[in-house]
């Protein structure tokens, strides 16, 4: 098949790459000249495991391109898959303005029969209703798809090519054989529903991951009070498959481009139909709690903590990503700055501009063992697994203090105290 990508980012671009890896004959777009020009060139704007590989072989295949223009992408499409970003409102609401111009320039474009992919998170409804604004500008057939993407950030390509399932929101019957010959060299389920539905499910399932993760870091900080290990608990409670062991890590909580936006955007379709949606708010709360807990533990070990030095190692919001959106080190960057703490930082990949941090500049290093020197104590933010391999005597060795705080839970306790640390885990 033919297939239009509107969209580099995260989705847009490993959507693409992989939809030609599978086969299909791919155009990109994207309004940055600066990326469609990198990515020409086999420059990634994204850090993310095997994508690059993927891009380059496609490209010289002569199945990936990339452009600027719709003129070029758009005509003799049959699918055509929207992967714009929709970011937060200030309200909690999702911000359409990008997606809907970009849908505009679509339809301006087409110039036969093609099948509208909504595969950004978007709320409910909204196939319905660029389905009108498309229709709207061009007289050839257009049927608007629900498609909603499933991608884990640091695990997007192998995520897209071994899906757990395909769900497809759809009104028409010509588009949805469109969908399933799309995706018909994935060996998956495909669930095909109203529009609706699908717009909905992926609200739900990020909500769901999202409070799961709540609930054990609010476990964990029970675990801390009552001497229980929240590392054992998991593994209790997760064996059980109708709980299931994935996302019972606890730590500093979720971040990135999806669950919080997602959390927020499904509260707000809940204040709109006067819904309390008490599950989820406190899932939203417990999040914020999660990061404030483990200043807060410092603290209590260490005050005051005001001219302490702080190491953070980590700065992505997870590993295998150099995403930093909403990310727990951010904030935890920003609590220890505005109690006068001086704060050092390392990340394998991740980069940060200072004025990100709230009360003031953190020096970035290239190197653990670096940032670790002088400092009263260090903190673990992120599971990147090159940090499961430190020489913990070789980090305690550079720094003035002995307090390593893991907030991952990456350490054994007892290895951390053969080499000198006074160790903190969470729910530990």
């Amino acid at each position: 098949m033919r297939v239009a990508v509107i969209g580099t980012g995260y989705v847009g671009l490993v959507s693409g790459a992989c939809l030609a890896e599978l086969g299909h004959s791919v155009c990109c777009v994207d309004v940055d000249e600066t990326k469609i020009t990198n990515l020409k060139r086999g420059i990634m704007p994204i850090y993310e495991p095997g994508l690059e590989e993927i891009v380059v072989r496609n490209e010289k295949a002569g199945r990936l391109q990339f452009t600027m223009d719709y003129a070029e992408a758009i005509p003799g499409a049959e699918a055509v898959i929207m992967a714009i970003g929709t970011p937060s409102a200030e309200d909690g609401s999702v911000d359409m303005t990008a997606f809907d111009t970009a849908v505009q320039s679509v339809a301006q474009n087409v110039r036969g029969p093609i099948v509208l992919v909504d595969k950004s998170t978007v709320p409910v409804g909204t196939a319905e209703r660029i389905e009108r604004i498309a229709r709207s500008l061009t007289d050839y057939p257009i049927d608007v798809i629900s498609n909603p993407e499933f991608l884990r950030e640091g695990h997007a390509v192998y995520d897209f090519l071994t899906p757990a399932r395909v769900v497809i929101g759809s009104a028409s019957s010509r588009a949805t054989d469109v969908m399933i010959h799309l995706y018909g060299y994935l060996d998956c389920p495909k669930y095909v529903m109203d529009r609706r539905s699908a717009e909905l499910t992926k609200y739900a399932a990020n909500a769901f991951l999202a409070t799961k993760i709540s609930f054990i870091n609010e476990i964990a900080h029970l675990a801390e009070e009552v001497g229980a290990d929240v590392t054992e608990v998991a593994k209790g409670i997760g064996s059980d498959p109708r709980i299931g062991k994935e996302f019972l890590r606890a730590g500093l909580g979720w971040g990135g481009s999806c669950f919080p936006k997602d959390v927020r955007a499904i509260m707000h379709l809940a204040d709109k139909h006067q819904h309390p949606l008490p599950i989820v708010r406190a899932a939203h709360a417990m999040n914020k709690r999660a990061r404030e807990r483990v200043v807060e533990r410092i603290e209590r070990t260490m005050e005051p903590i005001a001219g302490k030095k702080v190491a953070i190692l980590g700065i992505a919001f997870k590993g295998n990503t150099d995403d930093t959106r909403e990310s727990a080190s951010v904030d935890l960057l920003s609590m220890l700055r505005a109690r006068g703490a001086t704060v050092c930082a390392y990340d394998p990949v991740a980069k940060i501009a200072n004025d990100a941090i709230a009360g003031g500049p953190v020096v970035i290093h290239t190197d653990p063992y670096e940032a670790v020197v002088g400092a009263d104590v260090v903190i673990v933010a992120t599971e990147w697994e090159e940090f499961r391999a430190l020489d913990l005597a070789r980090l305690r060795e550079a720094m003035i203090g002995d307090l390593l705080v893991d907030a991952r839970n990456l350490f054994r306790p007892d290895d951390a105290a053969r080499a000198g640390f006074r160790y903190l885990g969470v729910g530990r």
